[in-house]
């Protein structure tokens, strides 16, 4: 029987990978064998999800502590993992942020740093392993990962930058999805609905919120942890080579009505 997941030898950068999503997505990659590099600003947190993975998945992982808003962090985290295993087959760009005010009331400050990782960090990441890796290997799956945000504005809470990110980051990704595909690379992204993590917990987890929830998704709840696996897994795969530049909504119906 043909595993059309196998991610077996295959090797994954996971930013934003010290808690949250990223740390979900990564197990899911190695539970099909994939090695794993987590990437973020917390080594201590790195180290303990690394230890974590290969402790319960028996798959290769190598830390790396990396601001990704800095090209020169960047650039030289890229070198590591190429020093280190030869390959980088599979990029997820999670790592983000959210900030949340009215319109009127956002600083300079907040839309430029929601810009500066969300948007510009997702590239520099992306442009460098392409340029090291993907390219001279004509191979790659790269995943962004944007939002619901990204698709749709909202009533509720109001963050116009994150939704302006989110938005680039969706275009963003059929951009390089149309210039990198000669080269073997897919470039897809997963827009995530209403996920408990640390980010949004606060939020989410008001009665406030849950009321709006039950009535904006069709559903009725949020997205429950594991449930992000199958989507990344799916973009992940050697036999998704011909899914290119789509946006995967995993919002429980939230952007279908």
């Amino acid at each position: 029987m043909k595993n059309y997941f196998d991610l077996t030898d295959r090797v994954a950068i996971v930013t934003g990978c010290s808690t949250g999503l990223g740390v979900q997505m990564a197990r899911a990659l190695a539970s099909q064998g994939c090695k794993i590099v987590p990437i973020a600003r917390r080594l201590e947190k790195l180290q303990e999800v690394a230890k974590m993975l290969a402790d319960e998945f028996y798959v290769e992982t190598y830390p790396i502590r990396c601001d990704i808003t800095n090209t020169d962090n960047v650039n030289a985290m890229v070198k590591e993992v190429m020093e280190h295993f030869g390959r980088i087959d599979i990029l997820i760009n999670n790592a983000g942020t959210g900030a949340v005010a009215p319109a009127e009331d956002i600083t300079d400050e907040q839309f430029a740093n929601e810009m500066n990782i969300d948007l510009f960090g997702s590239f520099k990441v992306a442009r460098a392993v392409a340029k090291e890796a993907m390219i001279p290997a004509k191979y790659g799956r790269i995943i962004n990962i944007a939002s619901m945000y990204g698709l749709v504005g909202n009533k509720i809470a109001p963050a116009s930058p994150y939704h302006a990110a989110k938005g680039g980051v969706v275009n963003l990704t059929r951009a390089l999805a149309a210039e990198w595909g000669k080269y073997g690379i897919t470039c897809n992204c997963i827009c995530p609905g209403y996920f408990v993590t640390p980010l949004t917990k606060e939020t989410l987890n008001s009665s406030w919120f849950q009321e709006y929830a039950r009535d904006a998704i069709p559903e009725e709840r949020y997205g429950n942890e594991g449930e992000l696996d199958t989507a990344a897994l799916f973009l992940s795969a050697p036999a998704s080579s011909y899914v290119n530049g789509i946006m995967v909504p995993v919002d429980g119906g939230y952007t279908c009505i």
